[in-house]
C-alpha cells in the first residue's frame, strides 16, 4: 500500500489563525522511555529541545537518535524482532518501504489529541505528517544570479565551476534528477537523459559532495555557489550569516512530507503516541516554523512564520511537484551505481 498525498490539500495548512498553545498531557498510560530516530543536524537539535521537554510532560522521556532515513530502515532490518528504535521520522520514499517490509504499523488516530488539527492531508493513517519540505535551489546572490530553473544550472555558463552536486541516496538530490531528467525528455522508467547531461557536464562541475552536511559546508567556506535544496537549507544557510537565496524552479518545486511512524513491535507505543502529539502541537510548530528549522507547519492552527513567508505561501505547496515515490524506489539502487560509475571515472 503507498502514500497518497493529493495535490491542494496543503493548501489548508497554514491559513488559520494562531491558536493559544495547548499543554500536551497523558492520553494513555504514562512512563518510560521513547526511542526517536530523528534526521540529525537541526531537526535533531530541535526535536530534543522542543519537542522532548513536551513528550516529558507527558510522562514519558523523548531519547532522540539522530539517524539518515536510509540508515533507519537499514538499521531496522538488521534487527528483526528488536527494533532500536520505537517511532521512525522519514520521508514517502522510506515510508513504501516501511510498509512493504511490513516495519511499520497503521496508527489510531484517536489516540492523538490534535488529530483533528492537523491539514486534512497530513492525516496519514500510517502516521503524522510534520511538516513538508519543499526543494528547489539555493544560490548565493552575491557571485551568481538567480536561477530560472534546474535546465540553467547546467546550460548557463555562470555556474560553471559554482554548482555542488550529490549521489541518489538524498532524497532532494533524486527529486531534482528526476525533475530534470523529465525536462530533457526522460521518464521514470529512463533516467538516461539525466545520465547524459551528468556526464557531459562533469568537467564544468564545482564539487560533487558526499551529504547534503557536506553540501552546507561547502557553500559556507565559498567552494560552492549553487546546490539543490530545501528552504530549511536556506533558513540555515541565513541564520549563519551566510548570504543565501531560495529559488522555486520553473518546471514546479518538488516537495515531500515528513512523518512520524510507529515502528512494529515497539517498545512504548504509549511513549510514541505522546511524541506524535507533541510533533504536531501548536506549541511545538510554532517554534519549528522559526529559524533555523524553519519547518512548514501541519497544524492548521499554525500560520506560515514570517521566515517561511519568505520561500513559500501555502498555494505554492499546494501546486508544488510530489514524485511518484513508488516508481523512484523501483529504480533508486540502479540510478545510484550508475551516478557512482559517473563520478568515481
Amino acid at each position: 500500500m503507498t502514500i497518497n498525498l493529493t495535490r491542494r490539500a496543503f493548501t489548508m495548512a497554514g491559513l488559520s489563525a494562531l491558536a493559544t498553545p495547548a499543554l500536551i498531557r497523558p492520553a494513555f498510560a504514562s512512563g518510560g522511555k521513547v526511542v526517536a530516530a530523528t534526521f540529525p543536524g537541526s531537526w535533531e537539535d530541535a526535536y530534543r529541545s522542543i519537542v522532548g521537554p513536551m513528550v516529558k510532560d507527558a510522562g514519558f522521556d523523548l531519547t532522540v537518535a539522530p539517524s539518515l532515513a536510509q540508515d533507519q530502515i537499514a538499521r531496522l532490518m538488521a534487527s528483526p524482532g528488536q527494533p532500536p528504535y520505537d517511532a521512525l521520522l522519514v520521508s514517502p520514499g522510506q515510508s513504501d518501504i516501511l510498509i512493504q517490509e511490513g516495519l511499520i504499523e497503521k496508527i489510531d488516530p484517536t489516540r492523538l489529541k490534535n488529530w483533528d488539527k492537523l491539514s486534512p492531508a497530513a492525516q496519514n493513517e500510517w502516521g503524522p505528517y510534520v511538516t513538508i519540505e519543499v526543494n528547489g535551489i539555493a544560490y548565493n546572490p552575491e557571485v551568481v544570479d538567480k536561477p530560472a530553473g534546474y535546465k540553467a544550472l547546467f546550460e548557463d555558463p555562470q555556474y560553471e565551476g559554482n554548482l555542488a552536486l550529490i549521489g541518489f541516496g538524498s532524497n532532494t538530490a533524486t527529486m531534482a534528477y528526476t525533475e530534470i531528467n523529465k525536462a530533457y525528455g526522460g521518464t521514470y522508467d529512463n533516467m538516461q537523459p539525466v545520465f547524459d547531461l551528468l556526464e557531459a557536464y562533469l568537467p564544468k562541475i564545482g564539487a560533487i559532495a558526499t551529504s547534503g552536511s557536506n553540501q552546507m559546508t561547502m557553500y559556507q567556506q565559498g567552494e560552492i555557489a549553487v546546490f539543490m535544496a530545501s528552504t530549511g537549507n536556506v533558513a540555515k544557510l541565513r541564520e549563519l550569516g551566510m548570504p543565501c537565496e531560495f529559488a522555486h524552479p520553473e518546471t514546479g518545486s518538488p516537495s515531500v512530507p515528513v512523518a512520524i511512524h510507529l515502528v512494529k513491535g515497539a517498545s512504548n507505543p504509549d511513549g510514541v503516541y505522546a511524541y506524535m502529539d507533541a510533533a504536531i502541537d501548536a506549541a511545538a510548530q510554532t517554534q519549528l516554523a522559526e529559524p533555523p528549522t524553519a519547518m512548514i507547519p501541519t497544524n492548521m492552527d499554525v500560520p506560515y512564520s514570517e521566515v517561511v513567508s519568505q520561500f513559500v505561501t501555502p498555494e505554492q505547496v499546494a501546486n508544488a511537484v510530489y514524485p511518484d515515490w513508488q516508481a523512484i524506489n523501483k529504480h533508486r539502487a540502479e540510478w545510484t551505481e550508475t551516478f557512482d560509475r559517473l563520478v568515481v571515472r
